[in-house]
This record gives C-alpha cells, sequence and structure tokens, in this order.
C-alpha cells in the first residue's frame, strides 16, 4: 500500500523527550519564551519524524508535541472550552486496579466558534520535513458532549442543543477543509465514546445524567457524518479506545453493542481499533464491517513496556481473520504512547521498539508495510 490507510500504523502521541518537558515547565512559570517554547517543539518533532522513518513507518505524525493532550488544545481554539475538568482529585487509579475512578467532564463556557486554522500549519511542519504521509490527528465531534451531556451544554453557553451541535459541525467542517487546502491527505479522528459504550459502569453514568447510551450511538453517527458528508479529502479514519490517561483506562468491554451500527451506519472508510487486551473483547463484531471498509488492528499494548511476541500476533492476527478478510486490515498499537504530555510509564526506546515490532510484523503478514 503506498496510500493511507497503511498496513503499519500508529495512532499519533509520542512520549515527550525531557528536554521540550522542561522548556514547557519553564514557559509555564514565565522563565521561557514562546519563541523558546516553540524552538523545543521544533526540535523534538524533528527528533520524531527521524525515529518514525527509522523504524520503517510511512505514516507520521507530530506526536501531538505542541499540545498538553490529544484533545484540550483543539477545543480551546474553538472558544472557552476546556474537555477534561476533573472535579475534587484527579481520580486516579492504582497499579491493582487500573481504571480511572473519576471520567473528565467538559466544560463549555462559551459557544463553539472556528475561527483559523488549528494544525494547517502543524501539518506544513512536518511535511517540510519527511517524504512519508503525515497525519493529523484531531478530537472526534463529540467528545464534548459525551464528556458532559447536555448539562455540560446547556450550563451557560447554550439555551439549546441543536444550536451547540449546529456550531460543532461547522468547526469541524471548516478546520478539514482548512487542512484539505493546506494538502493535508490524511487525518485521525480520536473519538473514544463509541468504544466505552458497552461499558454498564459507563452506561449507568450516563443514565444519571438523563442519557441513553443507546439513543447517543444514533445521535454521535448523525453528527459525525454531518461532519464529513461530501468530504473529498482528507481521507478521515476514526480511533476508538477506552482510556489511555498514564496508563490507566475508563471503560471496558467489547465492541458488539454498537459494531453493526458504528461499521454500516458511520461514512468513515477506516477504524483503529483497540485490542490489546481482554477489555477490548472478541473480534466477532468485525463480521459486520463492510467489505469496502479497512480496520487497523490495535494489538500492541501502550500502557507499558512489555514487548508482545510474533507468535502472540500472529495468533490474534489469524483470530480476526475468522470474521473479517486479512486484505482489509493492517496492525498499530493501541493507542497513543501519551495521550497528556506526561506520558504512559514506559521508555522511549520500549516505544520505539513496538512501532518497530509493528513494521516488522506488518512485513510478515502482509509483506509490506
Amino acid at each position: 500500500m503506498n496510500h493511507p490507510p497503511f498496513r503499519a500504523e500508529h495512532i499519533g502521541s509520542l512520549l515527550r523527550p525531557a528536554e521540550l518537558l522542561d522548556v514547557r515547565r519553564k514557559f509555564a512559570a514565565g522563565a521561557a519564551t514562546a519563541e523558546q517554547l516553540r524552538a523545543a517543539e521544533d526540535a523534538a518533532i524533528r527528533g520524531a519524524v527521524a525515529m518514525q522513518e527509522r523504524v520503517g513507518l510511512q505514516v507520521v505524525t507530530d506526536g501531538e508535541f505542541r499540545r498538553h493532550s490529544y484533545h484540550s488544545y483543539f477545543f480551546a481554539q474553538l472558544g472557552d472550552i476546556k474537555p477534561d475538568y476533573v472535579p475534587g482529585d484527579d481520580g486516579q487509579g492504582t497499579s491493582a486496579t487500573p481504571r480511572r475512578v473519576a471520567q473528565p467532564i467538559a466544560r463549555i463556557n462559551s459557544r463553539v466558534s472556528w475561527t483559523k486554522s488549528i494544525h494547517a500549519d502543524d501539518f506544513r511542519f512536518v511535511k517540510s520535513l519527511t517524504s512519508r504521509t503525515p497525519k493529523i490527528t484531531i478530537p472526534g465531534p463529540c467528545a464534548l458532549h459525551f464528556r458532559g451531556g447536555d448539562q455540560a451544554v446547556l450550563a451557560s453557553a447554550y439555551k439549546d442543543t441543536d444550536s451547540f451541535w449546529a456550531d460543532i459541525v461547522s468547526a469541524f467542517r471548516k478546520e478539514l477543509a482548512s487542512l484539505a487546502e493546506a494538502g493535508c491527505d490524511y487525518v485521525q479522528m480520536d473519538e473514544t465514546a463509541f468504544a466505552k459504550f458497552g461499558d454498564p459502569v459507563v452506561q449507568e453514568s450516563l443514565a444519571s445524567r438523563g442519557d441513553n447510551w443507546s439513543d447517543l450511538i444514533d445521535r454521535y453517527i448523525e453528527v459525525t457524518n454531518e461532519t464529513t458528508k461530501g468530504l473529498k479529502k482528507p481521507l478521515v479514519g476514526m480511533h476508538l479506545c477506552r482510556g489511555n490517561r498514564a496508563g490507566q483506562f475508563h471503560s471496558e468491554g467489547g465492541y458488539d453493542v454498537v459494531a453493526e451500527r458504528l461499521f454500516n451506519k458511520l461514512d468513515i472508510p477506516v477504524f483503529f481499533l483497540e485490542y490489546d487486551s481482554a477489555r477490548a473483547g472478541g473480534f466477532s463484531p468485525l463480521r459486520h464491517v463492510p467489505k469496502d471498509k479497512r480496520v487497523i488492528l490495535g494489538l500492541v499494548t501502550t500502557k507499558n513496556g512489555e514487548m508482545e511476541t510474533r507468535d502472540e500476533i500472529h495468533r490474534r492476527v489469524d483470530e480476526a481473520t475468522k470474521h473479517i478478510s486479512l486484505d482489509r486490515l493492517g496492525i498499530s498499537p493501541q493507542c497513543g504512547f501519551a495521550s497528556i504530555d506526561r506520558g504512559n510509564p514506559l521508555s522511549r526506546q520500549a516505544q520505539e521498539d513496538k512501532l518497530a515490532l509493528v513494521v516488522e510484523m506488518a512485513r510478515e503478514i502482509w509483506g509490506e508495510a
């Protein structure tokens, strides 16, 4: 495959170098200038691109090095919006029980409004560094609502949810258009909600705020389809996972309850699916994937540095092919390595080794990466 999606993929975020984190801390304390921070980000991104090329990936990202988290920077550009407020303490789980106690809540203090391109310059910078295909990652359009529901939407900025959804669709369509105008061919939406609907704990939490989880599936599909309707470029894929903050997770449960609607009604041609642990369930939901859509299996964990074996990956791909043909599959880590700048508990060498393993396994299985 000489165009996206590739047999060997990765989800986007990478562990930040210590030097970059140090400059960012100094900037926050007023001890470094914006120019110094930008220079540190540029240098770190150059290193990240070189690493991705070194392991043999055909797709590269900027590691999300200019962001605190995979979604907070994006939504902050759309107004006075915070998608990841955590009340009280930060809801940390423990090593024995790594599910986070508290899920982040969205605070929507202004209307959603796109005023300028958010990531076009990021794309141009990565493009200037490589002949490989740059991929820009953005949050999904339903992330804010999932984090707070109608309560968050109507708390201060909106009088009705229809206006909110219209603003969301408009903002995302304008950002995708700006990326296309910059020459971007490949965008990944990180929309974790769909992977979480199968968790009874999540279903109960949604019900407590007045939301029916099954109705939300239909609504979120409708909104996402409006966002990408008529889009010729860039190619948009969707990543689904169950939380990935500092090696912890927010939910568990398979894709079974969403699969038929998700794969058939959502106008997305590529799905990046978390499949690194039993929390993701089995592969049988893949039987619902239409023949014109592709799936990237997230078989390599980013939550720790333990290396998967080749035999294990071969076995799991073989299991998946009982439900979907091999030619429509690829392989990747299950999520990014640093959904927040703090990163997951593994070394940068382990990160590189895991990405190299993804490439090597793609070549073994499909003869190409």
